[in-house]
């Protein structure tokens, strides 16, 4: 099977890796990064070309495209894919409304009776009457950009000060178009978790659960990031939770998209709130594989990934080719540039992740997020930092105990200038154990 996989972060390495564990792959990838370029034949193409990237397809005979980002899919590269008779493992971009604008999704829940937070949306031309709703909001209120934000467009604000000026930034350009219309929502108090459903239109099947790190300190404190670390299974999903979730969320969210003429193909992303009643609403919906969510996950994933995407990607889901959603427990930690979630350093020489995979005995995999290959003056290459979160140190253990010290212990080994990262990834999990 020939498959071009589209992307360029830690989640893309993670789906590279598990891809060319499946028999008869022939991978590429595009744009890629270094880690994921080891598994994978670098396809020289502009992914924002479309026509390029179809005549790539064309030429490379693709059985299969994968999109990992969800700019590319808000953006259409789906649909392009499909008229041309492509299986993409991918939503359409009516379909990708589910991520791409957030008062969609709210409005779209409130219709199928999917359990979410009670919510307003205001566009730019509502700023003064959103600012008087959201005088007289009770605390805490969460501040939403509708658009894509790259995971940094939300604010939980514990004062009227705070939630204003986390209005008035989104609709004065912080977010530039994701900003000019924003969702004012209730606060949900509980414990979040991540669900992924692969999902071929009508049928799916849940990957493990996961649970997200997304403070940028220990404890859950300071900024919100794109995620600092997760870990899999998460045991605040219980067996009734996550039936509950399929049931009231998972399928009346296909139903539902495909009675309004989008069927969601792909991978659908659930943010749960759960509270201490056991209830679960949303958070949010992605509409492709959670980052850093997507290294723990299938890294516990026993099967065929390839055949799996690819069933879902022309309709009929083959769950035959899954053994296991969670053989083990594992848990990726990410390191993340000085001054991350705000500007960073780029260009430090990464050293040590040969040295933290050998020492591991094969349990721990460091995946590529925000890296590049430099050329030095002695003809050779070095691996720099190149981005916000620069790896995914991910350890795969038969308990959430073994693999939050098998991450931890290969971290040792890694160093780059301003290395940071949480210490407690997993905690939350291992007091739920």
């Amino acid at each position: 099977m020939n498959i071009l996989l589209i992307g360029s972060g830690g989640r893309e390495h993670a789906l590279a890796k598990k891809l060319s564990q499946s028999p008869n792959v022939k991978l590429c990838a595009a744009p890629g990064n270094p880690g994921i370029l080891q598994f994978a034949h670098h396809a020289h193409i502009d992914i924002t070309e479309h026509e390029e990237l179809l005549d790539f397809c064309e030429e490379a005979s693709i059985d299969l495209v994968v999109v990992g980002p969800e700019a590319p899919l808000a953006a259409g590269l789906a649909d392009d894919l499909r008229a041309k008779n492509f299986a993409v493992f991918g939503p359409s971009r009516d379909a990708a409304r589910l991520e791409s604008s957030k008062a969609f999704a709210k409005d779209f829940m409130l219709r199928h009776g999917i359990p979410t937070a009670q919510y307003r949306v205001f566009n730019e031309h509502q700023h003064h009457e959103a600012r008087e709703y959201v005088a007289s909001h009770p605390l805490p209120v969460v501040i939403k950009a509708d658009g894509l934000a790259a995971g940094k467009g939300v604010t939980v604000a514990e004062t009227h000060r705070h939630a204003l000026e986390a209005l008035d930034a989104a609709f004065d350009g912080k977010f530039g178009t994701a900003g000019r219309s924003i969702v004012v929502e209730e606060f949900m108090d509980g414990e979040e978790a991540s669900l992924f459903a692969i999902c071929d239109g009508e049928n799916f099947l849940t990957l493990a659960s996961a649970q997200d790190h997304k403070r940028i300190g220990d404890g859950d404190t300071g900024e919100n990031t794109g995620g600092m670390g997760a870990y899999a299974p998460a045991p605040i999903v219980t067996t009734e939770i996550l039936r509950e979730a399929e049931e009231r969320i998972i399928a009346p969210t296909l139903r539902g998209m495909k009675a309004e003429g989008h069927p969601f193909v792909g991978c659908l992303y659930v943010g749960l709130m759960i509270d201490t009643s056991g209830n679960a609403r949303v958070v949010e919906f992605n509409a492709r594989f959670g980052d850093p969510e997507t290294q723990a996950v299938l890294n516990v994933l026993d099967g065929d990934l390839a055949r799996l995407l690819h069933s879902a990607a022309i309709g009929n889901l083959d769950r035959s080719t899954v053994q296991s959603v969670a053989s083990g427990v594992s848990c990726c930690v990410v390191l993340a540039a000085s001054g991350y979630p705000g500007e960073v350093r780029r260009g430090d020489e990464i050293t040590g992740i040969e040295d933290a995979e050998k020492t591991s005995n094969g349990a721990v995999s460091v995946f590529h997020a925000g890296t590049m290959l430099h050329d030095d003056v002695d003809g050779t290459q070095s691996l720099r930092t190149h981005g916000g979160r620069v790896l995914g140190v991910t350890a795969k253990g038969t308990t959430l105990e073994d693999a939050i010290e098998q991450s931890y212990k290969a971290i040792k080994h890694i160093h780059f200038r301003g290395k940071t990262y949480r210490t407690d990834i997993g905690q939350k999990g291992m007091k739920k154990g």
